[in-house]
């Protein structure tokens, strides 16, 4: 327990320090914004070309991890879909309520492989990501095209995730690492710099992204949400990981993944295909806070 608390810790610290410094203002507004964007476009990816490109991917068992995610993403949706009637009958307010429950916070995510499990952690965790985003993209855009009926189809949809920056990271490590070439001696020290700014300031803009004033609103969502993603989710990773034999690595990091509270980029996606926006901040923003006393609870009992 002692050592996932240490190891821990210093993620959710830094979420906290993001909190209170967006609310001191300080350094600015405009700094969260373009920080956050920082991250994502250009800190994130070349993380994970660096971890990817240099891992030992020899033991890891892409097909059994494929085949895991897919059976989680599926459980997911079933139980939230199963629970509708008696949570949420507005059809905006289930959109938020099915990203509440089956996505997960990337920021955090990696963070907490690496500080876990190191180097291989993050690489098989890039993996999980490659596998687990566009298949989530792909469900919650159809949720909302069925339930708002705002979504404009599948094209869109697949643009998204061919240009996603975090996509498109893991497949070219994932290709540098299968082919041998791995990153050229100029460039890596470079991607290895950079690579080290990604987590913290990522953690800072999570942080930056929380407010507490969402949190009275929408509370049966907020629990509803939080107890499937935070609690049902990983009991079904832990089944799926034992039934398919996953090596301990694997099976470790999928249980995180599924320990995960929910991704602060549904809210985008809320507001932009018509979903309830401020429903879906207050989940994000109560799953991240939840998260930091479930977390070290699960792995603990599970791991």
């Amino acid at each position: 327990m002692s050592e996932i608390v240490s190891a821990l810790w210093p993620v959710f610290a830094l979420i906290l320090l993001g909190y209170l410094a967006k609310r001191s203002d300080f350094p600015g507004e405009d700094f969260w914004v373009q920080a956050e964007k920082a991250t994502y476009f250009i800190l994130f990816p070349v993380l994970l070309v660096y971890k990817l490109s240099l891992a030992d991917m020899s033991a890891v068992g892409l097909e059994e991890i494929g085949l895991a995610v897919v059976l989680l993403v599926l459980l997911g949706s079933v139980i939230t879909f199963l629970i509708r009637p008696v949570v949420s009958d507005d059809a905006a307010g289930f959109t938020s309520l099915y990203q509440g429950s089956v996505r997960f916070n990337t920021y955090v995510g990696l963070a907490a492989s690496a500080a876990l499990f190191g180097s291989q952690g993050v690489a098989v965790a890039a993996v999980i990501m490659a596998l687990m985003i566009p298949l989530l993209n792909l469900c919650c855009v159809l949720v909302f095209s069925f339930f708002t009926h705002k979504a404009s189809g599948v094209v869109p949809v697949v643009k998204a995730i061919i240009t996603n920056p975090l996509i498109i990271g893991s497949l070219t490590g994932l290709l540098l690492n299968q082919t041998g070439l791995g990153l050229p001696a100029v460039i890596e020290p470079v991607a290895e710099l950079l690579s080290r700014m990604a987590l913290p300031l990522g953690l800072l803009a999570v942080g930056a992204g929380l407010s507490f004033k969402v949190l009275l609103q929408s509370r049966k969502e907020l629990v509803a949400s939080s107890v499937i993603k935070l609690l049902v989710m990983p009991v079904f990773a832990w089944g799926i990981a034992y039934a398919l034999g996953m090596d301990q690595l694997s099976s470790q990091l999928i249980l995180l993944y599924a320990a995960l509270p929910t991704a602060t980029s549904a809210y985008i996606l809320a507001r932009q295909l018509g979903g309830d926006a401020p429903m879906m901040a207050a989940i994000i923003t109560g799953q991240t806070l939840i998260s930091m006393i479930s977390m070290p609870f699960v792995l603990v009992l599970m791991l």
